[in-house]
């Protein structure tokens, strides 16, 4: 198990609800074959990894802006 700097990554992605939200969708896409952003060797563990992508700022988390109808 690999350990991470909580406070850093939230620091990144602003809360627990960004981070967790974010986390699992990279998650998810690596699962579905996405490429590692980091140049790593795959870890089997695809939430390390997108942990370690947030970490790295190689993905970040933005609000789509709502559209006026």
């Amino acid at each position: 198990m690999q350990n991470f700097d909580i406070q850093q990554l939230l620091n990144k992605v602003g809360s627990l609800y960004k981070l967790v939200n974010l986390t699992s969708l990279r998650a998810v896409e690596l699962s579905d074959g996405a490429a590692n952003l980091m140049g790593e060797k795959a870890d089997p563990k695809t939430i390390n990894t997108a942990l370690r992508e947030i970490s790295g700022g190689k993905i970040e988390y933005k609000v789509k802006d709502k559209k006026s109808a």
